[in-house]
């Protein structure tokens, strides 16, 4: 048979094809731990925890406060402090630079807000880090938002609550960055001799000096499960002291087992757990 008959005749042919639809970005969430999939407004009913596998996505102090505060309502305390380049610090880019990138892409002045409202009707000051704005690192800003939350619920007489979500501190801060560590727990002493709670929610991850200062220091020390917790990696301390690590090492799970935690808590039971607490510490 002839090869012609296999040969197009005409040139410029066009076979009509539908037009392919994209889906729009930001619409569907794939969990990291299971891989399923579900739209982003059902992860938002469902507290941005997976339905298949509970695991407990990273979420913001605008997503805490809405979920713990009655009817999402608050007051943003102390909005109005922004951080400077104090050294004029440079890396692959400088500070200011970053500050200012990080500021444009969350809508934050930096990594720590602090709110006060109503949890099941009693009245709670809660500062919570945001992961989004340089990796939730401690900075001067948010020590000293967090000195100021502890002199609010002092002068109001308020139960005070950390929620932790960090890298550990800011190195583009240097030594003040470092100097927050000292400066947040002289202020937690401040708030127990005024016999006042302090609860600390960690998050994942807490690491750094931030888990070496103000995050362990609770009255009550709670976290959500499988929460990374941790001064120095596991990677760091695998290499350090040459051993393999216990399975689950650093972990929530993992820390209550061993005296660090109090409790684990789901994020769906947060708020009947937090308002159980702080009427156990009024009594």
């Amino acid at each position: 048979m002839s090869s012609t008959w296999f040969r197009r005749i005409k040139k410029g042919i066009v076979t009509e094809t539908k037009e392919k639809k994209e889906a729009p970005d930001g619409l569907w969430h794939k969990c990291s731990e299971c891989r399923t999939t579900i739209t982003q407004t059902a992860l938002k009913e469902n507290l941005y925890l997976c339905p298949n596998c509970n695991f407990h996505n990273r979420i913001n102090a605008v997503e805490y406060f809405d979920i713990l505060f009655d009817r999402g309502e608050y007051k943003e305390l102390f909005e109005n402090i922004a951080p400077i380049d104090k050294l004029e610090f440079v890396d692959v880019k400088p500070y200011s630079s970053r500050l200012q990138s990080a500021q444009k892409s969350t809508g934050l002045k930096d990594a720590m807000t602090v709110g006060v409202g109503e949890v099941e009707g009693k009245k709670l000051v809660i500062a919570c880090m945001n992961f989004n704005f340089i990796g939730g690192s401690m900075g001067s800003v948010v020590g000293e938002k967090i000195a100021r939350g502890i002199d609010y619920a002092i002068k109001q007489k308020l139960p005070f609550m950390i929620i932790s979500k960090s890298g550990g501190a800011r190195m583009m801060e240097s030594a003040f960055s470092l100097m927050q560590m000292a400066k947040t727990s002289a202020k937690l002493t401040q708030l127990a001799n005024a016999k006042l709670p302090y609860i600390s929610l960690m998050t994942d991850p807490t690491t750094g000096g931030v888990t070496a200062s103000f995050a362990m220091l609770g009255d009550i020390n709670i976290a959500e499960p499988k929460a990374l917790i941790g001064f120095a990696g596991p990677r760091i301390i695998k290499e350090t002291i040459k051993k393999d690590l216990p399975a689950g090492f650093q972990r929530s799970e993992f820390l209550v087992d061993h005296g660090f935690l109090d409790f684990v808590v789901d994020r769906k039971d947060l708020k009947r757990k937090l308002s159980d607490t702080i009427e156990w510490f009024g009594k």
